[in-house]
């Protein structure tokens, strides 16, 4: 309950910034908004994280203490997606522009340690915002996703069924969902 308020007056706090300076009515529509957008997400928010299940425990996340430990994780993810995302935007500029178009397009299969819902959708997501990559499908009972690459050849090992940039955002997500 105290989470779900704490994300109402977050969510409520971030509109009016965004509307900065606020009328009365713009105030009115942010409230009708965050109090929306804490309905529809209700149930992702009571996930095996929740302070509904553990309010005590830190390791496993519970509580907004837990929430608070998580933050500088989620800012470093923000950062590192955001850096990935530059990079394959450049990288398949160049492959757009390039006279002999240098791509190898294939669908391959990456093993992942993730196993909640809600870390499985953020790196799914990742993968697919992520220029030359998207996310065909996840096989959660196996731990594997299924991604359509630009380009397979450079940087797959199939030895170890492992993606650059799935390692970058799955050892940060671990961290934060699981």
């Amino acid at each position: 309950m105290i989470r779900n308020i704490f994300l109402f007056l977050l969510w409520a706090f971030i509109w009016i910034l965004l509307k900065w300076p606020p009328t009365l009515h713009q105030v009115y529509i942010g409230m009708f908004v965050s109090a929306f957008v804490l309905f529809m997400t209700i149930d992702t928010l009571s996930g095996p994280y929740s302070i509904e299940q553990d309010p005590v425990s830190i390791r496993k996340g519970g509580g907004l203490l837990g929430d608070l430990l998580r933050l500088p994780w989620f800012l470093v993810y923000v950062a590192v997606f955001l850096w990935e995302c530059i990079k394959a935007n450049i990288d398949v500029a160049f492959r757009v522009l390039h006279p002999d178009l240098p791509i190898r397009p294939g669908t391959i299969k990456v093993k992942t340690r993730l196993r909640s819902d809600i870390g499985l959708t953020f790196l799914a997501n990742s993968i697919t915002l992520t220029p030359g990559t998207t996310t065909v499908d996840v096989d959660k009972d196996n731990g594997y996703i299924y991604i359509h690459w630009l380009r397979v050849k450079d940087g797959f090992d199939r030895a170890s069924q492992t993606l650059p940039v799935v390692e970058k955002f799955e050892k940060i997500l671990i961290r934060i969902f699981e």
